[in-house]
């Protein structure tokens, strides 16, 4: 199944490449044969050799495949947090960041009042 997943994530990576190829090379305005060949050729020569890639690494390299199902037993091993926990934790760092915005702006208003005082800045 990893392997699968792998080969299924790569192929929408490339369809989504290959496409936006074609969108980038769909502004050339050479002779039909030309155009045709730039516009759907090339993002097609494209999708064909990153998929072939893709497949070489997913199935034919034993150290790749190897690597992919220790990564999931790995990833079976892992104590993930609890719903509670992310919401709480959310909660701080959203009060934290309000916060310290709040913090740098009492203190750019007192160095505004500062320096205006102070002749660098002129009044407003």
């Amino acid at each position: 199944m990893t392997r699968l997943g792998t080969f299924v994530g790569a192929g929408v990576l490339i369809a989504w490449g290959a496409l936006f190829l074609r969108d980038r090379l769909d502004v050339y305005s050479g002779p039909g044969f030309w155009r045709l060949f730039v516009t759907s050729g090339i993002p097609l020569l494209f999708a064909v050799a990153c998929g072939v890639a893709a497949w070489w690494v997913v199935y034919v390299s034993r150290k790749s495949g190897d690597f992919m199902i220790a990564t999931e037993g790995e990833m079976k091993k892992v104590n993930w947090t609890s719903r509670r926990e992310i919401i709480g934790s959310t909660k701080v760092v959203i009060l934290i960041t309000v916060l310290l915005a709040l913090v740098m702006f009492v203190v750019d208003v007192l160095f505004q009042l500062l320096f205006t005082w102070v002749g660098v800045l002129k009044a407003a």
